[in-house]
């Protein structure tokens, strides 16, 4: 079919005496062709009036597409079992022009923000080659909307306590704050409601306010609300991630940092511009960060174990043996675990990010080998005993020798009857039990009392 400018072209060159010869060899047309268009003196095309071999159909699939769940190839396989005769593809056209099972298209919008409005924040899990081992990671990102200024941050996992982490570095990054943190719809944040009607935790809420922004949500399945965020997350995956391999997490983070840089300072062709120097701009416009930034930590109490370690996320970490059974105060923070007994005593170790039921133990915790208390030192209950009555040292040696007990509930028990009893009579009583060879601590504690209630406790009864 003729085009309208084809049309018009004919015409124009009829009417100035050239032949239908001609104008067909300039316009590369059949003659036939021209001759329609010079007995219809009209440049439109003319309309093609023909019924659609779908259309005497119509209610049918308007039926099927309803029962079929909206597959039309199904629709189709239940046209022609009932006798119809018409390709799928004439089915699709047919659907097509006339609106079935078609969603109405609306042309795209641009959002237009000024400067220091709305930092946008969002997180997408990706894939990084890690120590030759491919690991599933939570991408956190963060991009203010009029400079497009982007801080990304790799995390195991992506909790309350890794986002305010996450903020706060890119706060430091961006060198203060918007006036609206635009999230997703996300429970780390959102304590219900969605949309305009989002409520934050309170936890997050004091967050919020402490660096002078608000949290605000986009409504559900209105993710071009977030797009300035929502774009560099492809860009991450196929730029920075592509081809490069990381040592550890502080390798992985300190790279994306530097990356972040590089790109900052590029010329983004989207934009016409530079991020950096629209960043001049903007950060005038920005909040400033608060003359004392706070370390972000998270509490925990804890027991320590009989071996000397306290447990967080898995991990165990070493504290001095005279800690064992007392309860403690652990504080996580992004880098450190410090460990806090009472006011005064405190050990920290570096933080191990990911949950990997690791122990760690530093060397001051733990005696040195050879150091401990050694067998065949004196116990401390036979010190005493040796300084507070030395006379019966023979008989503590022997006991130690002949003992049946644990030695050390044996001596206690020995010490209690020297402190309770008169000197005399225990004295005595021991150097009895020694002569016979008596070792039975419960027998000696009889022939103690025996001879207390025979020398101490007499009664004077005179006859009346």
């Amino acid at each position: 079919m003729l085009s309208q400018s084809q049309r018009t072209a004919i015409l124009e060159l009829h009417r100035k005496g050239v032949g239908k010869r001609q104008i067909a060899r300039a316009l590369r047309v059949s003659r036939q062709a021209i001759n329609k268009v010079i007995r219809s003196q009209s440049t439109v095309p003319p309309l093609i009036i023909r019924a659609e071999k779908a259309e005497p159909h119509r209610p049918e699939i308007l039926e099927l597409y309803a029962s079929c769940q909206g597959n039309l190839v199904r629709v189709h396989e239940e046209l022609l079992a009932t006798g119809a005769h018409l390709s799928y593809q004439a089915l699709t056209a047919f659907c097509r022009r006339q609106g079935i099972g078609q969603q109405p298209k609306l042309p795209a919008g641009q959002y237009n923000f000024e400067p220091g409005v709305e930092c946008q924040h969002d997180t997408s899990p990706h894939k990084v080659k890690m120590a030759g081992q491919l690991r599933p990671v939570q991408t956190a990102s963060a991009v203010l909307c009029y400079s497009r200024m982007l801080f990304f941050q790799f995390y195991p996992t992506f909790q309350r306590f890794d986002c305010k982490v996450f903020l706060t570095e890119a706060l430091k990054y961006f060198g203060g704050s918007c006036g609206v943190m635009m999230i997703d719809n996300t429970h780390v944040v959102v304590l219900h409601g969605t949309g305009p009607d989002m409520i934050p935790v309170p936890e997050m809420a004091a967050f919020a306010e402490r660096y002078g922004f608000e949290f605000h949500a986009h409504r559900i399945r209105d993710a071009n609300r977030s797009g300035r965020v929502e774009r560099p997350f492809f860009f991450i995956e196929k730029n920075f991630l592509a081809g490069r391999e990381f040592a550890d997490w502080n390798d992985l983070n300190q790279r994306a940092r530097t990356w972040c840089d590089q790109v900052n300072s590029t010329y983004k062709k989207h934009i016409r511009a530079v991020p950096r120097e629209l960043y001049v701009t903007e950060r005038p416009y920005l909040k400033p960060l608060p003359v004392w930034v706070p370390e972000v930590y998270r509490l925990h109490h804890r027991i320590v174990d009989v071996e000397g370690y306290v447990a967080v996320q898995t991990n165990r970490y070493s504290v001095p043996v005279a800690w064992i059974g007392r309860q403690v105060e652990v504080r996580e923070s992004k880098d450190r675990i410090e460990i806090q007994c009472g006011l005064r005593q405190s050990v920290g170790h570096e933080r191990v990010i990911e949950s990997m039921g690791k122990r760690i133990t530093l060397a001051e915790h733990r005696p040195v080998r050879g150091q401990g208390i050694k067998r065949t030192d004196p116990r401390p209950e036979e010190k005493i005993l040796g300084e507070v009555i030395p006379e019966i040292a023979g008989y503590v040696a022997a006991l130690k020798k002949n003992g049946r007990k644990y030695m050390t509930i044996t001596l206690r028990q020995l010490l209690r009857m020297a402190r309770e009893y008169p000197r005399d009579a225990f004295l005595a009583a021991v150097a009895e039990a020694a002569h016979y060879g008596l070792y039975d601590l419960e027998r000696l504690e009889r022939m103690i009392l025996r001879r207390i209630a025979s020398e101490y406790f007499q009664l004077d009864i005179k006859p009346k």
